[in-house]
C-alpha cells in the first residue's frame, strides 16, 4: 500500500523546521513512501524545496502561483498524489519512524478509510508549568482523556492524518471557506468538517492508533497565557461554527467537559490535597480559565452567528 504525504509549507523562517518533517517522511520503515510538497506562492521556498529534493524519484514538489492557505495547498497536494492513501502532517512536525507503517496497519487490519494517530509536544521552549494536559489540544497535541486506545474517533489533528485516496478525491477534499483568519474571526477545524461529510456519506469515523506518533514542535509564542486564552476564545467560536457541519451538538465536545467535571478535577482536587505543589494548583485554575475562555468564544458565536457570513 502506497502512502503520500502532503506537507505545505510556505516561509524561509520555517524552512529548517520543514525539512525536519520531510527528512522524518523520506525515513520511514514503511517502504512505499511518497513525500509531496507544496509550497503557497512563495518562489524562494520553491527554489530551496528543488534544490535539496527535487532530484529524488520518491518526492513530487509544486508551487502555488499565489498563497492560497493551508487548506487549499493541501487538497492541490491530495491531487498531485499518487498513493492508495493521502497524509497530512505539518512543516512544523516530526513523524515517529514507523507512523507511516501504523496508518497501513489501520487500513489492512481495521478496514478503515480514514486513520489518524497521537500529536505529542516537542517543547522548543520551555513547558509552560500552568498548562494543564487536559488542553493540550490549544497548541496542538492530543489532551489528556481523547482516547482510551485505538479506535474510531470523529477526528485527530489536521497535521496527523490520512485518508483513502478514492474517499478524499470522492469528498471533494477539505472546504477551503473554513479555517484561518476571517476578518477578526480566527476559525478552526477544516479537519472536523471533513470528517463529518465523511461519517454521513460512509458511517464511518477516522481509525485513531496512539502508537501512530507526530511530534509537534510547541514554539515559544505558543507557550504565553495570551496567546493560549485567545487560542481558547476562538477554538469556542469555532466548536459553535461546526455544529453547522458537524451535526453533533454535545457529542465528543459535551463528553470533554463531563470528563473535566467528573473525572480530571476530582482528581486534581485528590493530588493537590495529597501532594500539593504550585505547578498543580496552578493547572488546577487554569483548567477553569481555559475553560471559561473556550465558553466565551461559544457564546459569542452564538449571538454573532450568521450562517451566510460566518465564513466570507
Amino acid at each position: 500500500m502506497k502512502v503520500s504525504v502532503v506537507v505545505c509549507t510556505y516561509t524561509l523562517d520555517m524552512y529548517e523546521h520543514f525539512r525536519e518533517a520531510a527528512d522524518s517522511v523520506l525515513a520511514q520503515t514503511h517502504d512505499d513512501v511518497e513525500l509531496v510538497v507544496v509550497v503557497d506562492g512563495t518562489p524562494e521556498v520553491y527554489d530551496r524545496v528543488a534544490e535539496d529534493y527535487g532530484d529524488r524519484e520518491d518526492t513530487v514538489i509544486a508551487c502555488n502561483d499565489q498563497n492560497v492557505g493551508l487548506l487549499a495547498s493541501r487538497n492541490r497536494g491530495a491531487e498531485l498524489a499518487s498513493g492508495d492513501v493521502v497524509a497530512f502532517i505539518d512543516d512544523d512536525a516530526v513523524a515517529d519512524e514507523a507512523w507511516a507503517e501504523r496508518l497501513t496497519r489501520a487500513y489492512e487490519e481495521e478496514d478503515a478509510i480514514a486513520a489518524g494517530g497521537k500529536m505529542t509536544p516537542e517543547w522548543v521552549a520551555r513547558k509552560p508549568s500552568f498548562l494543564p494536559e487536559e488542553f493540550y489540544w490549544l497548541i496542538g497535541v492530543t489532551h489528556r482523556g481523547f482516547a482510551d486506545g485505538p479506535g474510531e474517533v470523529r477526528n485527530t489533528f489536521g497535521s496527523n492524518i490520512s485518508f483513502r485516496a478514492d474517499v478524499f478525491a470522492e469528498l471533494g477534499g477539505f472546504d477551503v471557506d473554513i479555517g484561518g483568519r476571517k476578518g477578526d474571526k480566527n476559525l478552526q477545524g477544516g479537519e472536523t468538517e471533513l470528517c463529518a461529510r465523511m461519517r454521513e456519506e460512509y458511517g464511518q469515523g477516522v481509525w485513531y492508533d496512539p502508537e501512530a506518533e507526530v511530534a509537534h514542535k510547541v514554539f515559544e509564542y505558543r507557550t504565553g497565557f495570551r496567546w493560549l486564552i485567545d487560542r481558547a476564545f476562538w477554538q469556542g467560536y469555532s466548536k459553535r461554527a461546526m455544529e453547522s457541519f458537524v451535526n453533533d451538538e454535545g457529542g465528543e465536545e459535551g463528553a470533554f467537559l463531563t470528563a473535566l467535571a467528573t473525572d480530571s478535577v476530582p482528581a486534581r482536587t485528590a493530588t493537590l490535597i495529597r501532594d500539593p505543589s504550585l505547578a498543580g494548583l496552578l493547572q488546577f485554575l487554569f483548567l477553569f480559565q481555559f475553560t471559561a475562555a473556550v465558553g466565551l468564544g461559544y457564546a459569542y458565536a452564538l449571538w454573532d452567528w450568521d450562517d451566510d457570513t460566518l465564513f466570507r
